[in-house]
């Protein structure tokens, strides 16, 4: 469709008596008008030649004003039409008064921040927004434009996070991700050059270094089943503890989500929190006496048989979140007890009883089986994560080489 940018004087007065001065802007038909902010009386408009008359006292800077903003709207018109199909006139309006390119990298941090609140994605809200906050905080600039971020910048705040900040450098890439994330965002909303990206294989790098993942061994996991001088607390958290162990490492957040009512015919029903996977397990002897330690305090069938969530707004995620997080803090801290009392020199977190699951089954259970017992979207994730804990072949091949 055709497209006509011209300047006008609008026939609209201010209380003065004098004209406004606008850049007409038509597309497909429909005009929007971008004002200068300047005024005129009728008589110094030429509107043959579509400016002002030399009879104003100002009228060559008026002029120089008016050349620039129709120069401006037409460069506009081109580089929108170059990008896409169609563009209407009030985009064209809209990219010279504020245009994309100006978009600073804050706000679409701040976009993508409340994305995550929104969606109740509420863990990667947390994780990410410090993330965000190392980052805007390291270049102490509001208005920190895509285009200013460039490899030389990129290798300033990896370096202070390793020094000044003293993160490891899983953390550090954990930090260039969610840069990498706004970034290929910022591209795909057109702020900016796809030939700027600063990531790849010749730039910034994305790469996890490679981290060793520990478990327990049966022996350490008998030594915290036997033990019985536990306060309580130490108890309650043991027994939470193992309740995910013997579920293959369920995540605390679920094991917390559990009710009297997931329970029927001998097998946990449940729904996986973090990708809505419908799992339904057969309950190991071991969880059944962990079951009955808490009968006594089920109300009803739809009773949560941990107690965090029994006082927590369902119908609010972050309250929610919230629960589970300070719950996990709480348990990790009699673990670390729990851990002394078993003469164990491991670091024993709730998450390590994941591991504990994946370092025991090794290489003893079909991989397709642990997949689905872990709950991994993708098998890929589980041939990863089970690496950690499958070492036969590699000891088999050293004992063969030097056992002579």
């Amino acid at each position: 469709m055709a497209s006509s940018i011209k300047v006008v004087l609008r026939k609209k007065p201010n209380k003065q008596g004098l004209f406004p001065l606008a850049v007409r802007i038509t597309k497909n038909r429909k005009t929007t008008y971008l004002y200068t902010g300047q005024y005129i009386d009728v008589k110094y408009w030429d509107d043959g030649e579509h400016k002002v008359r030399k009879s104003h006292s100002n009228s060559k800077h008026l002029n120089n004003l008016l050349l620039k903003k129709l120069a401006e709207a037409n460069q506009t018109l081109i580089d929108l039409e170059t990008q896409k199909n169609q563009v209407s006139s009030k985009q064209i309006k809209k990219e010279i008064v504020a245009p994309l390119t100006k978009t600073s990298f804050k706000e679409i941090a701040d976009e993508y921040l409340n994305e995550l609140e929104k969606t109740n994605k509420l863990r990667r809200l947390s994780s990410d927004k410090a993330r965000v906050n190392h980052f805007t905080r390291f270049v102490d600039n509001d208005a920190l434009s895509f285009q200013e971020i460039d490899e030389a910048l990129l290798r300033r705040f990896s370096l202070h996070l390793k020094t000044t900040r003293k993160i490891s450098q899983r953390s550090i890439i954990n930090n260039l991700i969610v840069i990498r994330t706004l970034y290929n965002r910022a591209i795909r909303l057109g702020i900016v050059d796809r030939k700027l990206y600063p990531f790849g294989s010749d730039k910034i790098r994305i790469k996890f270094p490679e981290t060793e993942k520990i478990g327990l061994t049966i022996d350490e996991i008998q030594s915290i089943e036997k033990l019985n001088n536990l306060s309580k607390q130490e108890q309650y958290a043991r027994n939470v503890w193992l309740f995910s162990f013997y579920l293959a490492g369920m995540r605390v957040g679920d094991v917390l989500m559990i009710k009297w009512s997931d329970i029927y015919d001998g097998r946990l029903h449940y729904c996986m929190g973090k990708n809505d996977k419908l799992l339904s397990l057969k309950l190991p002897e071991k969880i059944i006496s962990i079951l009955k330690f808490y009968e006594s305090d089920k109300q009803s069938s739809d009773d949560f048989i941990f107690s965090e969530m029994k006082k927590a707004n369902l119908k609010e995620p972050k309250d929610i979140y919230n629960k589970v997080k300070t719950a996990t803090k709480k348990f990790n801290k009699y673990l670390e007890t729990i851990a002394e009392k078993a003469e164990i020199n491991k670091k024993l977190t709730m998450h390590i009883a994941r591991h504990s699951f994946g370092n025991i089954s090794g290489d003893k259970i079909p991989i397709q089986m642990l997949q689905k017992l872990y709950r991994h979207s993708s098998i890929t994730t589980t041939i990863n994560y089970q690496a950690n804990f499958m070492h036969k072949d590699t000891d088999d091949a050293l004992e063969k080489v030097i056992n002579f």
